[in-house]
């Protein structure tokens, strides 16, 4: 089985629910974000359009990530998904510049969301997280839910339930019929997150 993902452009509304509970079921730092949702705004006002693209980790085919990481803390399992091994990983942030996604985060300091006091959650999640590491979306493997039959956080607390995952080869014929596309096909990195255009 390889995990991927389809993203509905025309159900997302930008309202970042999926931001909010990836931070929270990862615990991640003030500074480092897994998920993040961009918005272009085209025209003149008072003709303007907003397009809004949720954006993670692409768990790519071809990851370029995998491919420059001296250490090889980065990999790609069999379950297609793309990990960092923290215990291997140097920071030496190779994988962060050649994501053309913009989806990996170093994580550069050891403070909560309220300074140096750490909440008790913090300070359990912040043990999988050392400073001097990279960070990005594992799709909630790294966190249990995968193991324990859920779906990531992000796509159980889509209100608009723009997000879909699953199996790919099960995904295929959505993906088909919904025109559906991976981003940056010029990229060659094959990709396991598609986009139904809005």
């Amino acid at each position: 089985m390889t995990y991927g993902m389809v993203i509905n452009l025309r159900r997302c509304v930008g309202c970042r629910a999926c931001v909010t509970a990836c931070k929270g079921a990862n615990g991640t730092p003030p500074t480092v974000f897994r998920s993040r949702v961009e918005q272009v705004f085209e025209g003149t006002y008072p003709d303007v359009t907003c397009h809004i693209t949720p954006m993670l980790c692409m768990h790519c085919e071809n990851a370029p990530c995998v491919e420059v990481c001296p250490s090889g803390a980065s990999q790609r399992g069999e379950d297609g998904i793309v990990t960092i091994d923290k215990e291997v990983c140097i920071g030496c942030q190779s994988c962060i510049a050649a994501c053309p996604y913009r989806a990996r985060s170093y994580i550069e300091s050891d403070e909560g969301y309220f300074g140096k006091e750490l909440t008790p959650y913090e300070e359990m999640r912040y043990q999988a997280m050392p400073v001097g590491t990279v960070d990005k979306c594992d799709f909630c493997k790294g966190n249990g839910r995968l193991d324990s039959g859920e779906v990531p956080a992000c796509a159980q607390a889509c209100l608009a339930k723009a997000r879909i995952f699953g199996d790919l080869d099960e995904l295929k014929s959505m993906i088909d019929e919904r025109d559906a596309a991976q981003l940056m096909p010029e990229q060659g990195t094959n990709p396991s997150v598609y986009y139904i255009p809005a």
